[in-house]
């Protein structure tokens, strides 16, 4: 691989760009909840916010929940990067970590994000979160779209795309996952297409919503629309072949498997095998990052930035 880059900046360049799209779907997901209750209001709130806590794997409890606490939780907890403001506060420190290797501009994105999460927060709990929710979204967007702009195609913009793509294939499985496996709590599916941000895009190729095995087929099979599994692990391959992983590299061989097996999926049959080939992605996309930390970042000692945690 030519210009390697030291590992510990490799790790924090890939978490950077895991967090940022992590707080980017986390918002979509809660914004697209809200807007559905508003339009709804005799929607059962609890059955609502245990979706959401499905979702995102968090533990419910067993007490009646509200949208306020689920903002409290999955929005504004700077302790925990399952949260919106946590894991933008952990990317932030990531790109500080990697300084030398993010453009001035991203790292000016992130920091200026975070100084004015507080000022949105306060200003949620008066008027709504939707102010805070769009500037969630649209700094990830400023930030990737800078990414993508001012950074070289070198090794660590790889690493930064990396990251966003295995986090991206993560979330769409997440949503399927709790529409097709947990019915109780499942969203409906112009709710789940609102909350990958691919309503319009749907609507574009299929003249409308549809029934779920159109849903289903266009959020994993895809081939254009950005936050389609089969795109982000198409995209996740690229990085890993350009990383110089070879085919049957560990942390390339699940993902490039899971690809090919998406590319040739017969669609007949795709509803009975859902549930299986969801369980398939995330186990193939937790096989590769696991494999990407023991080949780049093989350090040993203690790592004074953020990384996942609860």
């Amino acid at each position: 691989m030519s210009d390697v880059i030291l590992s510990r900046i490799a790790e924090a360049l890939t978490w950077t760009g895991r967090y940022v799209e992590r707080a980017d779907a986390t918002g979509r997901i809660l914004d697209a909840y809200l807007h559905r209750m508003l339009e709804d209001p005799w929607r059962d709130e609890d059955a609502a916010c245990r979706s959401l806590y499905a979702i995102l794997g968090v533990d419910a409890g067993a007490e009646r929940v509200d949208m306020q606490q689920v903002l409290d939780q999955l929005a504004f907890d700077s302790r925990s990067t399952c949260s919106i403001e946590g894991a933008l506060g952990a990317a932030r420190l990531n790109a500080r970590s990697a300084r030398e290797a993010v453009s001035s501009e991203m790292w000016e994105c992130l920091n200026s994000t975070w100084h004015a999460l507080a000022d949105q927060r306060r200003a949620a709990r008066r008027t709504g979160p939707y102010a805070y929710l769009e500037l969630v979204r649209a700094r990830a967007a400023l930030f990737f779209g800078l990414a993508d702009s001012t950074m070289s195609r070198d090794d660590s913009w790889r690493f930064v795309v990396l990251g966003r793509s295995l986090e991206r294939v993560d979330m769409t499985v997440r949503l399927l996952s709790v529409r097709v496996l947990d019915a109780a709590h499942a969203p409906d599916w112009t709710t789940l297409l609102s909350a990958s941000g691919a309503d319009e895009a749907y609507a574009r190729v299929h003249s409308g919503f549809g029934d779920n095995a159109r849903v289903a087929e266009f959020l994993l099979l895809d081939r254009d629309f950005p936050r389609s599994a089969l795109h982000a692990l198409t995209t996740a391959e690229e990085c890993l072949s350009a990383l110089g992983r070879p085919r049957q590299d560990p942390a390339r061989r699940p993902i490039g498997r899971l690809r090919t097996r998406l590319e040739y999926l017969d669609l007949t049959a795709l509803q009975d095998q859902l549930p299986a080939l969801l369980g398939d992605l995330q186990q193939a996309c937790m096989a590769s990052a696991e494999a990407v930390a023991e080949r780049f970042f093989p350090y040993q000692g203690p790592v004074i930035w953020a990384q996942e945690g609860a």
